[in-house]
């Protein structure tokens, strides 16, 4: 069976983690501090904070800026259920905005007719690595119309004069944005580290803080490493000092921080990240773009535009011509040739905490229908060009069987 995303675990990350266990520091410690330090190098930006997920991430910043009952966030209906249920522990109402046809990211024209005085935060989701159009999502907050419905209530919200933008850049680590990578764009972008993303560190996330003067970015991450730690005013590597083991809670935080066993794998992947990983991924995306363009049912992900360029994170095959159970039948048949895929994602109106909330997958027809003609297909470092041979002739013959 041909696996759909599996780590890459080789002898450099054994050996990073066995020195990280051998140095017994394996909480938060050195290897995070670094880490974060040579993230905020990669993608150009003013301060990084690794955490336990990008869920965490997303949630320590709604709560930063002060989002809670009341309060609206706008996200894109096709996305993982993680992008809204931050939003609904805060107390804030999810507000679902239907996606494009060609690139699964929120539809930014539908954006505007749904901000309101209660607008806080807009949420945009990088789909499979492939950038939103960051320079419109600006424009568009920055409207004096728009920016005149804004009523802070917060002093950091006062301090923004406006709605922030909040990227969820899960997906999107190395993708560029007219020229400049992802992370160094919205005020803060925040990505996943999880099992099956392009880098990994077993589960994690950081947030790229690039909020705009006034704010100062460093302070705020000193802040929110306090935050991020039940509130406690030293971290470990802090009290380890002589002498200085006392400490203080400050406010009533989150555990949420990043261990340095975590990083060391992080350390690993994100030296090699852009020289080979990121390589290795576009020559798969290739690879089935050239085998599935001949065929007229194939619809093929965008990976690059004049603006854009993918970090080659999911490879988003459309089927067309087809409902939601023919795509379910060929995905049976793709198992059947013993090859794992898999759907990106089922759009959140479809899910039953969502529809219980009222939430209906018919006010969104274009990301129901992008989702019911949707197969994600295998992309991971160690896929041999065999394998990526038997995935495409599996697909192949089941969209021909049963389309």
């Amino acid at each position: 069976m041909i696996p759909f995303s599996p780590p890459r675990i080789d002898q450099l990350i054994i050996d990073e983690v066995v020195d990280t266990l051998k140095s017994g520091w394996i909480t938060t410690g050195p290897k995070t501090k670094l880490f974060e330090k040579k993230l905020s190098e990669y993608y150009n930006t003013k301060a990084t904070l690794c955490l336990s997920s990008a869920t965490a991430g997303l949630e320590l910043m709604l709560r930063w800026f002060g989002v809670g009952p009341g309060d609206e966030v706008i996200v894109p209906a096709y996305t993982y259920c993680a992008t809204a249920n931050v939003v609904m522990h805060c107390g804030a109402k999810p507000v679902m905005v239907d996606v494009k046809k060609d690139d699964f990211n929120i539809h930014l024209e539908k954006v505007a007719k749904v901000v309101t005085p209660r607008t806080k935060v807009i949420i945009p989701v990088d789909i499979a690595g492939f950038p939103c159009d960051y320079d419109k999502l600006f424009d568009l907050v920055q409207q004096k119309n728009i920016q005149s419905l804004f009523q802070p209530s917060t002093p950091v919200q006062e301090k923004l004069g406006r709605i922030l933008i909040l990227a969820d850049a899960a997906h999107s680590l190395g993708a560029l944005f007219k020229g400049k990578k992802i992370g160094s764009i919205a005020d803060i972008t925040v990505f996943s580290f999880h099992a099956v993303k392009n880098l990994t560190t077993a589960e994690g996330g950081a947030v790229a803080l690039n909020l705009p003067e006034p704010f100062d970015n460093e302070e705020i991450y000193k802040y929110l490493a306090i935050f991020s730690l039940h509130g406690q005013s030293k971290d470990a590597l802090a009290k380890m000092q002589k002498g200085a083991w006392r400490y203080d809670v400050i406010e009533p935080g989150y555990k949420a921080n990043m261990t340095d066993i975590q990083a060391s794998i992080g350390l690993v992947e994100l030296a090699r990240y852009d020289n080979d990983t990121l390589p290795k991924r576009k020559k798969i995306f290739e690879f089935y773009n050239q085998k599935l363009a001949k065929h007229p049912w194939a619809i093929l992900p965008p990976t690059m535009s004049d603006d854009k360029v993918s970090s080659y994170h999911a490879y988003l095959l459309r089927i067309d011509g087809i409902d939601e159970n023919k795509r379910d039948n060929i995905i049976q048949k793709i198992f059947d040739h013993d090859v794992s895929v898999n759907v990106h994602f089922q759009p959140l109106p479809l899910l039953s905490a969502y529809k219980k909330l009222g939430y209906r997958i018919e006010d969104y027809p274009v990301a129901y229908d992008n989702y019911s003609r949707e197969i994600s297909l295998p992309v991971f470092y160690d896929l041999t060009d065999d394998q990526m041979e038997r995935v495409v002739e599996a697909v192949i013959k089941s969209v021909n069987t049963i389309r």
